[in-house]
């Protein structure tokens, strides 16, 4: 960790939103900064280099999504964990915030402890040394290269976010067993299994696209959880 005190930048463009997150990450001894707009957000950014941000989908100049994608496609700010923050709802939001390199996805309105406990879990995920895992896992023609950060199918590149590929690689390690939404929302993205688990179903989806022929891998346990089979 850089400092005792994570930082948290928070871009928001509601005044009130903006301060109650404020205060309540303030409470949970986070240094916090506020931006009101994106172009400010980014400007912040390089000058304090936040260890999490807070990022809202609707900016009235930069949106949300276009300031995720500049973040995540420089070396310098893509491992900066990101939380989308957005009063829509609907699926394809959450779809494309993750295809965007988003970390977590947030739906306003939101409790104050769900949004700590989402804030703690990344940044302890983000900081704690990473859990021995082999650094090649194959089935079939399936191929996950934990080195290269690199998956391919039958000889060919799936292009995957951080979290899914995280998410595919805890299924092969722990292939034949069930692992439940909780379960993966606690391995995989560190949090509390009070937090919701439509996360996990909305990337497992998104994944099993990703992989085309090789989803087929990812078999659901209706009311249970997911497992990778060990073949098809």
């Amino acid at each position: 960790m850089k400092t005792n005190q994570p930082k948290i930048l928070v871009i928001e463009d509601d005044k009130d939103i903006a301060e109650l997150v404020e205060y309540n990450l303030k409470q949970e001894k986070f240094k916090t900064e506020v931006a009101y707009s994106g172009s400010r957000g980014l400007d912040k950014i390089k000058n304090t280099n936040p260890d999490l941000i807070l990022l809202d989908l609707m900016l009235p100049d930069i949106g949300g999504l276009e300031i995720c994608r500049k973040l995540k496609t420089q070396e310098k700010t893509k491992s900066i964990p990101v939380i989308m923050m957005t009063a829509k709802s609907e699926e394809i939001d959450r779809i494309v915030g993750f295809e965007m390199g988003a970390d977590d996805y947030i739906c306003k309105p939101f409790s104050p402890r769900e949004l700590t406990l989402r804030v703690k879990a990344l940044i302890r995920r983000n900081t704690e040394p990473a859990s021995v895992m082999p650094q090649e896992l194959k089935f079939g023609k399936l191929v996950l290269d934990a080195e290269k950060f690199l998956v391919t199918y039958g000889g060919e590149a799936i292009k995957l976010t951080a979290i899914e590929f995280r998410l595919l690689q805890y299924l092969m390690v722990h292939k034949g067993r069930v692992a439940t939404r909780d379960s993966l929302l606690d391995q995989v993205w560190g949090y509390d299994s009070a937090v919701t688990t439509r996360t996990v179903d909305t990337h497992i989806k998104r994944l099993r696209q990703k992989l085309g022929t090789a989803g087929d891998y990812i078999e659901t346990l209706v009311g249970v959880g997911y497992r990778f089979l060990e073949k098809l």
